[in-house]
């Protein structure tokens, strides 16, 4: 089975007309007609039965034209990417993003970078770190951001940056009004629990090794449904840095007496090679914003 054979059979199911499929597709009504027998042939059954009016699909060929269609766009997306992999035209950078990491800093450096390297592309995927790095491996990603722990043997590491964590409630809710906010103040708080925090247990275990427990009236592993819910008054959400909106609606406090940060990093897979502009990204990354 040939392209060609596969773009004038397409071509036929578009025009329903042999000759207008085969002025469509540059080429003579008998080179056509011979290419679209050579496909029967190969499929073991007439595609089309022709009639006055042009031509119509058989059972076959409704039964082929999706899969066929299917073959037809793939061949010509890779076609396309290899052309712009040889050509180093705009190869995108694909950068896997753990689902606990804000977006702030990560976002104004891309953009940084862009401004100085326009042809660039980058492609972003937001997923568990399970999925990043088991994509990481498989060549899916150029870059993995994360806060977990990895293991050195298997992966490059370059620490982006560090963090610390903060209460974010609405200016309506009574936290505003205080400065810093006290655990024994969050205890009785209703609290919006990020169930896919990787500080999680650091900060309920801190939390009960001075005797308060944290209420959550909520639990998601959204940061944008806790962001919604703590702009509407419904609690208050503990945060790092770079995950905190710019938001005329939100406000964020220092806790008083727990001090808890992350190390954020990149991770590269170590049987890999890495594009020189995925290491101009990261040290965009590494930056501090201005």
């Amino acid at each position: 089975m040939e392209m060609n054979q596969i773009r004038y059979f397409l071509a036929v199911c578009e025009h329903r007309n042999f000759t207008h499929a085969a002025s469509a597709s540059n080429v003579s009504q008998p080179s056509l007609t011979t290419a679209v027998k050579k496909l029967e042939d190969e499929l073991g059954g007439d595609l089309f039965v022709r009639d006055r009016a042009g031509c119509r699909l058989t059972a076959l060929g409704k039964l082929v034209q999706p899969r066929l269609q299917k073959i037809y766009d793939e061949t010509r997306q890779a076609k396309a990417e290899a052309v712009r992999h040889m050509r180093l035209e705009r190869v995108p950078i694909t950068v896997g993003v753990g689902e606990t990491i804000g977006h702030s800093r990560i976002s104004a450096a891309m953009e940084r970078m862009r401004k100085r390297v326009p042809q660039a592309e980058i492609e972003l995927i937001v997923a568990s770190s399970h999925e990043l790095l088991s994509g990481l491996r498989d060549g899916d990603f150029d870059v993995v951001v994360t806060a977990d722990k990895v293991s050195e043997d298997l992966y490059r590491i370059d620490i982006l940056y560090e963090e610390d964590y903060k209460v974010v409630v609405s200016k309506s809710h009574p936290l505003s009004e205080l400065n810093t906010i006290s655990l024994s103040t969050l205890a009785q708080t209703d609290m919006l629990d990020r169930l896919n925090c990787e500080m999680r247990d650091t900060l309920h275990g801190t939390c009960a090794d001075q005797g308060y427990d944290l209420y959550a009236a909520y639990r998601s592993n959204r940061v944008d449904w806790l962001i919604e819910l703590a702009r509407q008054g419904s609690g208050a959400v503990i945060l790092p840095a770079t995950a905190i909106p710019s938001d005329m609606g939100l406000v964020s406090k220092p806790i008083d007496g727990l001090e808890i940060a992350r190390t954020v990093l990149a991770v590269r897979y170590r049987h890999q090679t890495t594009r020189s502009e995925t290491n101009d990204l990261i040290r965009e990354i590494m930056r501090t914003p201005a």
